[in-house]
This record gives C-alpha cells, structure tokens and sequence, in this order.
C-alpha cells in the first residue's frame, strides 16, 4: 500500500526564510497564496499589469507584482494559471529568472509530462496537486483541516526536493489530511483520465442522455432533472464519505438491486473498451496534441462544444429549479 504523509513527516522551517511566487490568483492561486500566507510563510502573488485578480488579492492581504519580478524575487515559484498559458507564461517571466537552487512547482503534470515546458537541469521541478477545488481547499483550511494531495518530483537537483515540497504540501494544508507520492506521468494521465470518463464527461453525459430519454418519454423535465441530476449529490456525498458500500447500505432495496442488475447494462463492455481507447490516447499524447493544437487555432471546437452545452435545455430547466432552492445560494460558486 502507498505511504502517505501527514504534518509529523513535513518541516514548514524548510521554507522559512524563502519567498514563494504564486502565479495565478484564481481557484487555486488563491487558496495557495492565503494558506501559506496564514502558515507564516513569505508570498508575492505574480499576475499580468491590468488582471482583475490584482485589487482583489491585495485586498486579501498579500503582496502583489507582475509575474517577472514575483519570479525574480521567489525561491520557489508555482504556476497556479490554466494549463493552455503555461507555456507562454514560462518562457516570458519563468525561464529568465531561474537560477541555480530555485524550485518550479505545477499543481499538475500536463505540461511537463508532455513537453511543453523543459526547465534546466539546475533547478528542482516538482508539485503538490490537491484533490479539491480552491475555494473548498481555502475554507477546510479555515476550518483548522485541510484537503489530500498528491506530490511528485519530476527533477532534484539540490537534493532536498522531497523536504522543500513536503514542507510545501504542509503549508498548504494538504499533509493535515494526508499527501501520497506518485509521479508526473501518473497524476497527469490518471487526472485526465479521470475527467474524461468518470467526473465530468462521464457524469455529464451520463446526466443529459438519461434526462432526454425519460422528456422524449412523455415525463415533466422538472422531475426527470431531480431524478437524473439532483439527487446526483446525494449519491455522491454516501460515496465520498464511505465508498461504494456505504452509498448501497445507505439506499433502499430496490434501488442497490436496480444499482447491480441494470447498472453493468449501461456500462457494459462497450463503454469498457472506450474508455481503454480514452486511455490510450492520453498515454500516447493523442488527447494533448488535440488540446494544445485547439488553442493554437484559438478553440473553435472547444468553444462550440461549450456553447452547445450551455445552452441544452437542461441547464434552463435546472437554472429555473435551483432559484428556488434558497439553500443553494449562500454556497454558491462565483465565476469569474
């Protein structure tokens, strides 16, 4: 079974002394920069001239520069910005101001382990990716806990990677519930695969096909939404806090039987193997050429997938239902 770390296996001293540069402040930068602010470490939050993120995190409290001098001024710097602009990112304010003993931290490994990025073999290349959304990861800490993560070295150079990002991990909160160490390989091809098959497109797919066939079937949309989306959160929250088994205890009879004779029908043999095919394309770099190609174009594609879905009329129907849903509003999400 894997190792995993908590706070005794992690010295925050390691980073005293040394100042970090987030680059980014928003889901994740922002809860980086705050937590390891609030753990007493140094942090210089690099954004663009003109980002919108500038007012609101020096009204946050933390010290504010363009990425160039937050980078210039850090010992360690982490790229916390959308995967698709590390690159330009790293060659116009990252690569000029790396020096001999400084680290380079990801929250994930996709532009590594593709390529995208090659830093100098001086330096250390690691990354602590926590398993939650910033403001989740921001209001656990709060709370005096915080969310796992996983870790990885991707280069040593100074030989003390492992104390540097374990101390990191530990700001951050994360080694307060436990970090596992994995590599960049595995935390970016499982991350994707992920995504694709289960959290999101899965889900989402899943979600949108069951609630057309039972509208197309003569049912209201507002029942078939709390049926096929609603109650999704439900179901989730059993699983999240006591696997599979707690969700089937936790249900009815007839649902758990529903649940192990219906479900291998819907995701049958032919799904397996799609999502084997899934895989292989994020193994051999299929899926990341397609990406980084996408932006290159300027996201055609990507933009007319994503209108399409925003305007499904299951979005409408739920839109609709959630105004009424007071409780909802007091943990919404801001999108900025």
């Amino acid at each position: 079974m894997a190792r995993i770390s908590y706070d005794a296996d992690a010295d925050l001293s390691v980073l005293e002394g040394k100042t970090i540069a987030i680059l980014g402040y928003g889901s994740q930068g922002h809860a980086h920069a705050l937590n390891l602010r609030d753990s007493g470490l140094d942090v210089v939050v690099g954004l663009y001239r003109g980002s919108r993120s500038w007012a609101r995190a020096e009204a946050d409290g933390v010290r504010v520069a363009v990425a160039a001098e937050a980078c210039a001024q850090a010992d360690l710097v982490t790229i916390l910005v959308p995967d698709q602009t590390h690159r330009q990112l790293y060659q116009e304010a990252i690569a000029p101001n790396l020096r001999a003993g400084k680290t380079l931290m990801f929250a994930h490994g996709f532009n590594i382990h593709f390529k995208q990025i090659t830093p100098p073999p001086e330096i250390d290349v690691t990354m602590v990716a926590p398993k939650a959304p910033g403001h989740m990861m921001r209001r656990l800490y709060v709370e005096g806990v915080g969310v796992p993560a996983l870790w990885a070295i991707h280069q040593d150079a100074s030989g003390r990677a492992r104390e540097t990002t374990l101390a990191y991990a530990k700001g951050v909160g994360s080694t307060r519930a436990g970090v596992l160490e994995t590599t960049f390989g595995e935390e970016t091809e499982t991350d994707l695969f992920g995504e694709q098959t289960v959290l999101c497109g899965g889900v989402t797919a899943l979600i949108q096909t069951a609630w057309e066939i039972l509208v197309e079937a003569g049912y209201q949309p507002e029942v078939a939404y709390f049926e096929c989306l609603h109650e999704m959160k439900l179901i989730v929250d059993l699983i999240y806090q006591g696997g599979l088994s707690l969700m089937r205890y936790s249900i009815s009879d007839t649902a758990e039987y529903g649940d192990l004779t219906r479900g291998p029908r819907v995701i049958d043999e032919h799904v397996r193997a799609e999502m084997q095919r899934i895989l292989r394309d994020i193994q051999d770099g299929t899926f990341a050429r397609e990406w980084i190609l996408e932006n290159q174009a300027a996201r055609p594609q990507f933009q007319a997938l994503r209108a399409r879905a925003q305007s499904h009329r299951i979005e409408q129907v739920g839109k609709e239902l959630r105004s009424m849903m007071s409780w909802l509003q007091k943990d919404r999400v801001v999108q900025d």
